[in-house]
């Protein structure tokens, strides 16, 4: 777990990889089993060193990870270190969580804003009342409107009595792209005072997603970099992180 992520998953210096051996929680030993009763949410194994099984989670938002003894019987939670106090392969545990949650991200309920084969792909975490996340849109638009970036909205209802009915509402629209880029345009959308139960569903699962995620603010952005690593963006980007998040012009 780096440093970086233990301060509330700051810029992500972690290597994207698609390798990484998801546990299916039936598949998952007593003692990982006891760990996730606890409030330990497992994402992916891997092979330890000296025959442990290594095992990606969350705890309380924060990546965390366990190892899981030869015989099956004992989990450890904590960092594994050398001789020399240097942690086992950083390098391979950053990208177990940096795969696995990029992941989840995909997995999310997102609204699609910008071309499907776009070079790079850029999640935010927006709420229809937030007026940086309008901000952020509107900056976005050059690199969107000409092709090279597609942003991926997730809704979230946090900042006000009817974000919650605004963000259902966008789910929830025939067209959700043009709902959405009509309400960030100016003509906000209409609360929808009883969403269908899927849509409030997915809308439960973006936030819950957001808050592990150690996030609780909107926007919130993530991509990744031309190195292939996972990066966050916190607020409306500057010109200069703009440049970062969403490529040359």
């Amino acid at each position: 777990m780096t440093a970086s992520l233990i301060r509330g998953l700051a810029p992500l210096a972690l290597w994207l990889s698609l390798n990484a051996h998801a546990a299916a929680p039936q598949a998952w030993p007593a003692p990982i089993q006891a760990l996730e009763a606890q409030g330990y949410e497992v994402l992916s194994s891997f092979p330890g060193p000296a025959g442990l099984t290594g095992y990606a989670a969350l705890y309380l938002g924060r990546p965390q990870t366990l190892y899981l003894t030869p015989d099956g019987q004992q989990a450890i939670v904590g960092n594994i270190t050398d001789a020399h106090g240097e942690k086992w392969q950083p390098e391979l545990l950053d990208r177990q969580f940096g795969a696995a949650l990029w992941r989840q991200l995909e997995a999310s309920h997102w609204i699609a804003d910008g071309k499907a084969d776009a070079a790079r792909v850029v999640y935010t975490f927006t709420d229809p009342n937030c007026p940086y996340c309008r901000q952020f849109w509107r900056d976005a638009r050059p690199w969107v409107n000409a092709g090279q970036v597609q942003l991926r909205h997730i809704p979230v209802g946090l900042l006000a009595a009817d974000s919650p009915a605004k963000a259902a509402a966008l789910l929830a629209a025939p067209d959700p792209a043009a709902a959405l880029a009509r309400h960030e345009s100016g003509t906000p959308v209409q609360p929808l005072a009883k969403p269908p139960a899927a849509v409030s569903a997915k809308l439960a699962a973006n936030q819950q997603l957001m808050e592990r995620l150690g996030v609780f603010a909107t926007p919130a952005s993530f991509y990744r970099d031309a190195q292939g690593r996972l990066q966050k963006v916190q607020g409306v980007p500057t010109a200069a992180t703009l440049q970062r998040l969403l490529g040359p012009r």
